[in-house]
């Protein structure tokens, strides 16, 4: 009985965010509620790309953030827009969702934290500076803490789950076309056990009106063969000049002329890498499938899973993630 007027709040703003969303499903037409007209789809694509800067952001994060997002590999999923979410209400935020946990937690679910005490403590945070443009939100960061089940008394609690959501350069045409009351953070990166994974995406789904869905970076079933291939970096990068179209602009420094990167110099520079492996195993590359790449920039696996390591080309690559995941999004 306690819990009833929880549950008749939460009913009601189920109720309200579901039949906005109806409402706003309704605008777009039968046709396109799953947002795969050309024209919404087209909205959400960056028709424009240069080559990847580098950009630093050493001097707007705090170190400690940094470290955390370059040091870890993050699970990646994307997130549809979120209703009524509002950067003012982290604090609050932070409150519900340890209640949530709690919750959850008497209910019987099993999210025991391997060498931690019952109880946890939920932070929200805005990670100031990663917005790179004015439609933008701001990239917020979410931790659960505990205490060791053998700590002492005034030692501090430790993190035992992180994540963040984010839009990093997504396209502002469809950033506008949305609803007033809707907000866009499509990238959703997480690290910790599962099952905390679960219980936080159960809670923005249900307070938020939002889905969540897994972001491959490659969509194919992985082989029974597993290859590593490596190759030296300046072999990688005269391979590269040799395929570009325009490598005497770049040597004049005519940035505007030749930072594009063209999508069948990229075919080229693969099938050299192909023709190179061919020729000194005999193995075809093309009957495989990419499972990882691992580069000094960081790496991405088919599952999802990235590593950031180097923090001066970390707005690029959650750009293409950004992209990738409003892509990937149903609505």
């Amino acid at each position: 009985m306690a819990r009833t007027p929880l549950n008749s709040i939460v009913a009601q703003r189920r109720s309200k965010s579901k039949s906005y969303r109806q409402s706003y499903r309704s605008c777009l037409g039968a046709s396109s509620r799953l947002g795969l007209t050309p024209a919404l789809t087209a909205r959400r694509l960056n028709t424009s790309r240069r080559a990847p800067k580098s950009h630093n952001i050493t001097e707007k994060l705090n170190p400690e953030q940094l470290a955390l997002l370059t040091k870890t590999e993050w699970k990646m999923s994307y997130v549809t827009p979120l209703y009524q979410f509002r950067h003012t209400q982290l604090k609050s935020y932070s409150r519900q969702l340890s209640a949530f946990i709690a919750a959850e937690k008497q209910q019987g679910l099993a999210i025991e934290v391997e060498g931690s005490e019952s109880s946890f403590r939920v932070s929200f945070s805005v990670l100031s500076g990663m917005a790179e443009t004015d439609e933008d939100p701001e990239t917020v960061l979410l931790q659960i803490f505990s205490k060791p089940m053998f700590a002492r008394q005034d030692e501090p609690q430790r993190s035992v789950w992180s994540g963040w959501l984010a839009c990093i350069n997504g396209n502002p045409d469809y950033l506008r076309s949305l609803p007033k009351d809707f907000i866009c953070l499509p990238l959703f990166g997480s690290y910790g056990p599962d099952a905390l994974t679960s219980v936080v995406q159960s809670w923005f789904q249900q307070n938020f009106d939002c889905y969540f869905g897994p972001l491959e970076i490659n969509h194919t079933i992985m082989p029974p063969l597993q290859i590593t291939y490596t190759i030296n970096p300046e072999d990688a990068w005269e391979l590269w000049s040799s395929v570009r179209k325009v490598p005497q602009e770049e040597k004049e420094g005519k940035e505007e002329e030749g930072s594009s990167i063209d999508i069948d110099e990229v075919m080229r520079f693969m099938q050299g890498l192909k023709s190179h492996f061919y020729r000194h195993f005999r193995l075809d590359l093309s009957v495989g499938t990419l499972v990882q790449v691992s580069t000094a920039l960081g790496s991405a696996k088919c599952n999802g899973r990235i590593k950031i390591s180097n923090s001066r080309y970390m707005i690029t690559t959650l750009t293409l993630l950004t992209e990738g995941a409003l892509l990937k999004m149903p609505i």
